[in-house]
């Protein structure tokens, strides 16, 4: 599951961020950090997953 989980993260921060932290603060500030460039959302989202993070 953490392979797919990452590829999301590359392609869809958002999508991984909530199958990570549900809806949460980081889930939030993905968004909007997706929103405000695709990077930042995904470098985000690539964090929450690889540090294992949850709500």
């Amino acid at each position: 599951m953490a392979i797919v989980k990452i590829i999301l993260a590359i392609f869809l921060p958002p999508v991984a961020a909530f199958l990570q932290v549900g809806v949460s603060t980081h889930f939030w500030i993905n968004i909007i950090l997706t929103i405000l460039g695709g990077v930042p959302g995904v470098i985000h989202a690539l964090w929450l997953v690889l540090s294992g993070k949850t709500a």
